[in-house]
């Protein structure tokens, strides 16, 4: 059974900082391209970092130079450490596994950037 759990969401004022972390469990892990999603109220889920299973890096325009997507196949683990936040980063974070055209979900974490 595959499994993907974020976790590391909250709410945090603008400008500051947070690590979300995704926990893979029934894939080979190392095989897969991963990416961060989020979902914002009454808008379309969107891609906003993703790293391939060879560690490429690609980055929305809105959050290049802010998040960094990384991850380590030992622990079956993918973070993305988000910095500089702002109110528009708010939304549901989702972490995605695929491989070929077999995509899994996790089921989100809130992230709410608020004063």
């Amino acid at each position: 059974q595959v499994q993907l759990v974020e976790s590391g969401g909250g709410l945090v004022q603008p400008g500051g900082s947070l690590r979300l972390s995704c926990a893979a469990s029934g894939i080979v892990f190392r095989l897969y391209d991963m990416g961060w999603y989020r979902q914002a109220p009454g808008k379309q889920r969107e891609l906003i970092a993703n790293i391939t299973s060879g560690g490429i890096t690609n980055y929305a325009d809105s959050v290049k130079g802010r998040f960094t997507i990384s991850r380590d196949n030992a622990k079956n683990t993918m973070w993305l450490q988000m910095n500089s936040l702002k109110p528009e980063d708010t939304a549901v974070y989702y972490c995605n596994a695929i491989l070929g055209l077999k995509p899994y979900w996790g089921k989100g974490t809130l992230v709410t950037v608020s004063s």
